[in-house]
């Protein structure tokens, strides 16, 4: 079984790359908020990534853009 310091770490190395890649970004809030976003995704969130549709799916805003990679390595982890 993967442990939420597995998924929290992938997260930030996910994130760390992108930034890395794009040669451009600001890694520190996915550092900061990656065991935040593990426990609202895993604990809190209805979610279906088979079934994009589902009207009664939450939804997750994030709206500091710096921190887009946090929502693109969730995004990415999660399907």
């Amino acid at each position: 079984m993967v442990t939420r310091r597995t998924k929290a770490n992938a997260l930030r190395a996910l994130s760390m790359d992108a930034v890395q890649q794009a040669k451009s970004g600001h890694p520190g809030m996915p550092m900061g908020m990656a065991d935040i976003a593990e426990v609202l995704w895993s604990d809190f969130l209805r979610y279906n990534p088979g079934n994009p549709e589902w009207a009664d799916r939450d939804r997750f805003v994030l709206s500091n853009g710096h921190g887009s990679m946090l929502l693109y390595a969730l995004l990415y982890l999660t399907g």
